[in-house]
């Protein structure tokens, strides 16, 4: 079964997509020492489910969001991480091997991640087709 989970609310229902909103708290956020550290953060993220019992959810509603396996969760932080951090670097050593300054170096660098993220943009469909989320429903 899934072992990446997230509580959050449906707000959007389209067809057989249930859009939820969850709040996702980084690493620290279980820290004791949070509140003096001042690194601890959440954001709000959105996700698109896809299921075809889309029709039984309601807006407003407490579900569980989860990616179908663990090796889903892995290319996620590859796609999103550890791919754009290799452009990034090989970017950057690859300009000032070539005698570009350090500027220039820095601006490529930024610039490959920004075609990497744009490419990734691109293949969405793709990416969506091969990272599969549930949706379940909370109970009381």
């Amino acid at each position: 079964m899934a072992a990446v989970k997230h509580c959050g609310e449906v707000i959007r229902i389209e067809g057989n997509s249930v859009f939820v909103r969850m709040t996702v708290n980084s690493a620290c956020s279980a820290c004791h020492a949070k509140g003096v550290c001042g690194v601890s953060e959440s954001t709000e993220k959105i996700v698109e489910v896809e299921t075809a019992s889309a029709a039984d959810f309601n807006i407003g509603e407490s579900v569980e969001v989860a990616l179908l396996s663990d090796s889903m969760g892995a290319k996620s932080v590859v796609l999103a991480y550890v791919v754009p951090f290799l452009v990034l670097t090989l970017m950057l050593v690859g300009s000032l091997m070539m005698g570009a300054g350090e500027g220039v170096a820095v601006l490529s660098a930024l610039g490959g991640v920004a075609i990497y993220y744009v490419v990734l943009h691109l293949l969405r469909d793709k990416v969506k087709n091969k990272i599969k989320f549930i949706i379940i429903k909370q109970t009381k």
